[in-house]
């Protein structure tokens, strides 16, 4: 069994449940650190095993695609011997990177026609190459190809949109399952749940894509410009049609608060580059509130980064001390601030995950909600 289902909030919709692969086992709900081009920025693989401990991490396949390409990761037996990452890897399909260039793309029927923002070469990315080229990358958990639709766009638009990305589905799925896993471990393919913020597109397609019972499905086109609540509510239309047997992941979101928002509401798995961007920028999530570690009030203030935080960079070092690497444009301030922010998620989670098992995370929630979005 691919998915195991432990425990579910007494007063909410909140689950907690293992996730199997052949790289190790990943308990629920969890979040994905985001190593875009074989790497988390800033960030060493001992870290994100020892001191962050995380379970699991996201490649990107647009960039993967690019560089160092399919043939060098083919050749050095796939992402996980490539990167040296030994425990489970999620890719992306590549298709919020190629819809994002808006001026260097080409959409039609049998794909995505764009150029390489690194050196301009036209590239076309179809369901059929798409599901070879995450084959080739040889993560655990692959997405099928989908059109991300905006969070703005209308609902002719979102229609249109979303009945596409169910015929590249019907053809990742034809060729997903006409070929072999490469390396000798099991890939699970998950379908992507769009239709932007109108409920019946989010129920036709939950409905379409549950009854094609696969191992597991994701949320996507959500935190792309739409109200905080739509996204909310889109999440609680499709998670009521999901099966419950399967892991749900909601792709590119958020803030602490979205993911427990999105825990309450039954999502399983995160993905989210803003423990890492936004620590490169000077700001880090806490038990007691945001910190912008650039602010003058922290020049002089001599206490450990984060007495509440679990890494050790948050005992190691002064707050005076970490503004001052911020200001000198230090790289080793960049990664502190990734190393916590990481460290952060990883613990909100996985104390949210102990709080479902002792049936009281609806309450617990709650009450440190204000907290977390207090600016210190």
């Amino acid at each position: 069994m691919f998915f195991n289902l432990q425990n579910t909030d007494s007063l909410s919709a909140a689950r907690a449940g293992v996730i199997h692969t052949d790289h190790g086992d990943i308990l629920t709900p969890i979040f994905m650190p985001v190593g875009t081009v074989a790497t988390v920025k800033g960030v060493h693989f001992r870290e994100l095993r020892n001191d962050i401990n995380a379970q699991i991490i996201l490649g990107n396949t647009y960039h993967l695609y690019l560089r160092p390409g399919t043939e060098i990761l083919h050749k050095a037996g796939g992402l996980h011997r490539f990167e040296g990452w030994q425990r489970p890897i999620l890719t992306d399909s590549g298709g919020y990177q190629v819809f994002s260039l808006t001026e260097i793309r080409k959409m039609r029927e049998e794909g995505v026609e764009f150029s390489s923002h690194i050196d301009g070469r036209k590239l076309m990315f179809t369901p059929e190459n798409v599901m070879d080229i995450e084959r080739e990358i040889g993560a655990d958990i692959i997405m099928a190809f989908d059109e991300c639709t905006p969070g703005t766009a209308d609902y002719q638009y979102a229609k249109q949109s979303m009945e596409r990305t169910h015929r590249w589905l019907d053809r990742s799925i034809s060729r997903f399952d006409s070929t072999d896993d490469i390396y000798g471990y099991r890939q699970h393919l998950f379908p992507i749940v769009q239709g932007c913020i109108y409920p019946d597109l989010r129920k036709e397609a939950a409905k379409r894509l549950r009854d094609l019972n696969r191992d597991g499905y994701a949320i996507g086109g959500l935190a792309v410009g739409e109200p905080e609540e739509k996204m909310y509510e889109m999440i609680e239309v499709v998670n009521d049609i999901l099966p419950t047997d399967r892991p749900r992941y909601l792709m590119g979101v958020g803030t602490p608060w979205n993911i427990l928002n999105a825990i309450e509401r039954g999502v399983d798995m995160f993905d989210c580059v803003m423990p890492t961007r936004n620590g490169r920028n000077g700001m880090i999530f806490t038990w007691n509130g945001v910190m912008n570690m650039r602010n003058k009030k922290w020049e002089d203030d001599f206490t450990c980064l984060d007495p509440t935080g679990t890494s050790f960079v948050d005992h190691e070092y002064s707050r005076a001390y970490v503004r001052h690497l911020i200001h000198s444009q230090e790289m080793l301030g960049l990664e502190i601030l990734s190393i916590h922010n990481l460290a952060f998620y990883l613990q909100l989670v996985g104390t949210a995950r102990q709080h479902i098992i002792n049936g009281d995370f609806k309450k617990w929630k709650d009450s440190i909600m204000p907290q977390l979005k207090h600016r210190m």
